[in-house]
């Protein structure tokens, strides 16, 4: 698929509650890359360019970089385990919300600034460690500032 007037890449979109990203290809077309719950990294989703970009509404949606980071970590830390700084940093994030949940009430404005702030530190860290791996879907420059 080649580029779409109107259509500013990087961006980012839930699909079925799924964080796609969608970036520019060295051909002049488009990539597109769909979270893998299993393994946290970045799965090619080419195939979903047309039926998002043409369906936006409903399941799918635009999401703000921050939007995107934001869905992104949220899978991850719901999905994936393991050990080491990242994961724990998703258990300090459930465990915020499981105070409030147990609480029955919403997150205080302090804590969704920690949760939010905690999750675009785990993206870069996270993203980091695909690139190191090799994973050509990631980017930990989305989270920049």
């Amino acid at each position: 698929m080649t580029q779409i007037p109107g259509l500013v890449l990087p961006a980012y979109f839930s699909y079925y509650k799924s964080p796609v990203k969608m970036v520019d290809s060295s051909d002049g077309g488009i990539k597109a890359w769909r979270l893998s719950v299993e393994t946290g990294g970045w799965e090619p989703a080419g195939d979903l360019v047309e039926e998002i970009l043409l369906a936006v509404g409903g399941e799918i949606s635009s999401l703000t970089p921050e939007a995107f980071v934001q869905w992104t970590e949220h899978d991850r830390g719901y999905y994936l385990q393991g050990e080491g700084a990242v994961f724990a940093l998703y258990g300090t994030v459930r465990a915020i919300e499981d105070v409030a949940a147990a609480e029955r009430r919403r997150l205080t404005a302090e804590e969704r600034a920690l949760v939010q702030g905690i999750r675009r530190r785990t993206f870069v860290m996270f993203e980091e460690q695909l690139q190191r791996e090799g994973d050509p879907g990631a980017d930990p420059t989305i989270a920049a500032p």
